[in-house]
């Protein structure tokens, strides 16, 4: 199964504990009942979000939204209406929307009028979460160009891979970018336009093929973009998944798919603010402090979400949580976007100073599993005032397609929620037959926002796409509408015949005070096939000793899933970008010390 990336995967845990289980029964049900009642308003016909089926195109048979834009040039040109309201916040730095939409007309037309490129040529964009990005981005698709992100922490080879099974025509770069794909344009007669053009190191390299956006012609703020015909059913991006179990794949969405996920976080939206007894689209618009890398589909969604309401979104240089406090206060952040170890380290850092975090309504997670307790830490500390969301989404939904939030989030921590109207969910079996409510199986998805397949690979398309569904490689149950994520297909430990999902230990050992971080994976063992085994990094100061640890997960789990072998490691566990751990790396050496202690 191919590895994907997902917004969020949180582990299964028993749901907190109630008066009694009458108590407990009672609240889910009315949550069921409510989350049902929220969702025939907006669902229903003449509804905001009614859907139909597709009828012909790549989502032929998938539900889709009966209104609302078709391609990405519809969505964002409804954004110039926002006019002087603040888009993009970078340092002392701030972009307007009619700013950002005059500078991405501009940049499209010189794309296409004098460039020459034409619907369907690739696009690259590679940068930091520069203001610049999403001009870029939204540029190509004013253009019709297929816009191919790039993951901006990758190695010249790791660029030039992804250059080569794109084939762009243009590279739109940050100076920091230049030198890892400057050989590559040139020997394929790309032409570049970069970015904040010196390099880390300040120095300006450009040459022949390269223009700096800093001397093209001022944006006229009245020019409209190119014209260009751009069809539902044309691609308009390549996003490659992140990699971590082997090269990565360039997933195709078509237009009509990222229209569709560009919508899915707004519905989500107005069902959180009717779950909250609010008319959805009334008050202030909201201000979002966005962590997530843009490369990564989390970020689309967060965007999306705030471009959709007008609302200012304010970008960090790198991670820092004390920095982020600062915006927070500085900006009046009212949403904030991150994976759950940064929302984590804000948590932390907003109770070491006090910090009543004042302005903020919404924490919102993805692009790896939140420990359990993340959502408990922040009803402790702030009650109910600030909503906590999170999610499930690949590369191949475009993002996020189901959400769990406010009460019900709160009531049932282990889940990633429901799902958006145009996507459904299979719970599959062996042969791909649907399985009853209760019942462990594969995670199926279909919809609108789904991509079509993978950039010239049809092996890898057949293998991930059965009759028009998407088989995750996650293995998931449903309980009253909810999918609960349990483990990676690939990620779960046989021993001895019993099956052990990592997710659920390293949630068990994230609950211990004095640990910061920790993966489990399976080795080899000569009985039972395979055992248990975790690497773990510790708080600073900790004393806790390794038979503690095992003794720790003994006492919430089956003996079988307490690790045989817990490493502790003295650095950070390696991530990717999009904060899922990189296990691959991790094999080798747990392999090893398991093997220099058994020979001991």
């Amino acid at each position: 199964m191919p590895h994907t990336d997902r917004t969020s995967a949180t582990p299964p845990s028993p749901e907190p504990a109630p008066a009694n289980a009458a108590a407990a029964t009672e609240a889910a049900t009315e949550a069921a009942t409510e989350a049902a009642r929220v969702r025939a308003a907006l669902t229903g016909p003449g509804g905001p979000f009614a859907v139909v089926r597709a009828e012909d195109g790549p989502q032929a048979g998938a539900l889709v939204y009966a209104d609302g834009p078709r391609t990405l040039r519809e969505f964002v040109e409804t954004t110039w209406a926002f006019g002087d309201q603040p888009f993009l916040i970078a340092g002392e730095r701030s972009c307007s929307y009619g700013e950002f939409f005059a500078a991405a007309s501009a940049l499209a037309c010189r794309l296409s009028e004098t460039y020459g490129l034409r619907p369907g040529d690739r696009a690259v964009v590679a940068m930091r979460n520069h203001p610049e990005w999403q001009i870029a981005f939204w540029a190509a698709q004013l253009a019709g160009l297929v816009a191919v992100p790039l993951n901006a922490w990758w190695t010249e080879g790791e660029f030039t891979y992804a250059l080569d099974d794109s084939g762009p025509r243009v590279l739109l770069v940050d100076g920091e970018r230049l030198p890892l794909v400057a050989d590559w344009a040139r020997k394929a007669g790309a032409r570049v336009i970069v970015f904040h053009g010196e390099d880390q190191h300040g120095h300006d390299r450009h040459g022949e093929g390269v223009e700096r956006y800093e001397d093209l012609p001022a944006p006229d703020p009245l020019a409209a973009p190119p014209e260009v015909e751009i069809r539902p059913e044309d691609d308009a991006t390549i996003i490659y998944t992140s990699g971590t179990t082997g090269r990565p794949k360039g997933a195709v969405a078509t237009q009509l798919a990222q229209a569709g996920a560009a919508r899915n976080p707004r519905f989500h939206a107005a069902a959180s603010a009717l779950a909250r007894g609010v008319i959805p689209g009334q008050g202030p618009a909201p201000v979002t402090l966005l962590t997530f890398p843009f490369f990564h589909v989390a970020a689309f969604t967060s965007l999306c979400a705030a471009m959709s309401a007008g609302g200012a979104v304010v970008l960090m240089h790198k991670w820092d949580a004390e920095e982020a406090l600062r915006l927070i206060r500085k900006h009046g952040v009212t949403h904030y976007a991150g994976v759950p170890a940064t929302a984590l380290q804000l948590l932390a850092a907003a109770a070491g100073t006090g910090d009543r975090l004042e302005s903020l309504h919404m924490l919102n997670t993805g692009g790896a599993a939140a420990p359990r307790d993340l959502v408990a830490q922040l009803t402790a500390r702030y009650g109910e005032r600030i909503e906590p969301r999170n999610g499930y989404g690949l590369t191949e939904t475009g993002g996020g397609v189901l959400a769990n939030f406010g009460a019900e989030y709160r009531l049932h921590p282990g889940s990633v929620g429901r799902p958006t109207p145009t996507t459904e969910v299979r719970i599959a079996g062996p042969a791909g037959e649907a399985l009853p409510e209760g019942e462990t199986g594969e995670l199926w998805l279909r919809g609108q926002a789904l991509v079509r397949g993978y950039w010239q690979d049809e092996e890898a398309t057949a293998q991930a796409f059965t009759g028009g569904w998407f088989r995750t490689g996650d293995l998931a149950v449903m309980r009253e509408g909810r999918v609960d994520v349990v483990d990676r297909i690939k990620d779960m430990v046989v021993r001895g015949g019993e099956n052990v999902y990592c997710v659920e230990v390293e949630s068990v050992l994230h609950d211990h005070p004095d640990v910061e971080d920790a993966a489990v994976l399976g080795v080899a063992h000569p009985v039972l096939g395979e055992e248990v085994a975790a690497v773990v990094r510790l708080r600073p100061g900790a004393g806790v000793t390794v038979e503690e640890l095992r003794e720790h997960v003994g006492h919430a789990l089956a003996a079988f899933k307490v690790p045989a072998h817990v490493l502790v490691s003295e650095g950070p566990l390696p991530r990717n970008a999009s904060g899922k751990i990189l296990k691959r790396e991790l094999r080798g050496r747990v392999a090893a010390e398991v093997e220099r202690v058994r020979g001991a």
